[in-house]
C-alpha cells in the first residue's frame, strides 16, 4: 500500500526551479508518516558530484539519462513522497511511469519563482546571460508536461510550505474519494489553485 494509502508506489512532487518541491515534498512525508526522497540528491549521492558539475562535465543529455534511470529505480522501489527535479518530466518514458503515480505539481509563478531561486548558478538551466528570460522559457516549455502528468496542481506563490502540504492533501484525499479509492487510475486531474 502506498503512501495515499490506496496506491502503489510514492506520491510525486514536480515543478519548476524555485516550486518548493524539496520543502513540501519533506512536509507531506512528515504528515503522512512516511519516508521522503529527493531525486536530485539520489544522483548526486550516486555520481559523486554535483548536478552542477555533471552538466558541466557530460552535457545536459548524459545528466538527463542518468536523471532517468534513477527516477525509474526509485519509482519502482519507494514508497513514501519522491521529489523530483524540475526536468525529469521532459523524459517521455518519466512521463510515462508517473502515469501509474499520484503527482503533485507544485505551480510557481514567474516572479515569484525567480525571487525564489535567486538565479543561483547550482541551477545549471538558469545561468547565463539572461536568466530571467531563461526561466520565462522554461516554465512556458515545461508547464504542459507539468500539466500532463499531475494528479493535483497547487499554486506555491505567497504560500507556506504547511500551507501548500495541507492543500495537496485535501486534493489528493478528494482525488482518491472521487476515483473510487485509486488516485491513479482516472487521467484527469483536479486542480487546487
Amino acid at each position: 500500500m502506498g503512501a495515499t494509502g490506496g496506491t502503489d508506489g510514492p506520491i510525486v512532487v514536480v515543478g519548476p526551479p524555485g516550486s518548493g518541491k524539496t520543502t513540501v515534498g519533506r512536509v507531506l512525508a512528515e504528515r503522512l508518516g512516511v519516508a521522503f526522497a529527493d531525486a536530485d540528491a539520489d544522483i548526486e549521492a550516486g555520481q559523486g558530484r554535483t548536478i552542477s558539475d555533471i552538466f558541466a562535465e557530460d552535457g545536459e543529455d548524459a545528466f538527463r539519462a542518468i536523471e532517468e534511470r534513477t527516477i525509474a529505480a526509485t519509482l519502482a522501489d519507494h514508497d513514501g513522497v519522491y521529489a523530483l527535479g524540475g526536468g525529469a518530466i521532459l523524459s517521455e518514458r518519466t512521463r510515462a511511469r508517473l502515469r501509474e503515480h499520484t503527482v503533485v505539481f507544485l505551480n510557481v509563478g514567474m516572479a515569484e519563482g525567480v525571487r525564489r531561486t535567486g538565479l543561483s548558478s547550482a541551477r545549471p538551466l538558469l545561468a547565463g546571460v539572461n536568466p530571467r528570460a531563461t526561466y520565462k522559457a522554461l516554465l512556458d516549455a515545461r508547464l504542459p508536461l507539468y500539466r500532463e502528468v499531475a494528479t493535483c496542481e497547487v499554486s506555491t506563490d505567497e504560500r507556506t510550505p504547511d500551507d501548500i502540504a495541507a492543500e495537496a492533501l485535501r486534493c489528493i484525499d478528494e482525488r482518491h474519494r472521487s476515483s473510487g479509492g485509486n488516485p491513479s487510475t482516472d487521467p484527469s486531474t483536479v486542480r487546487s489553485t
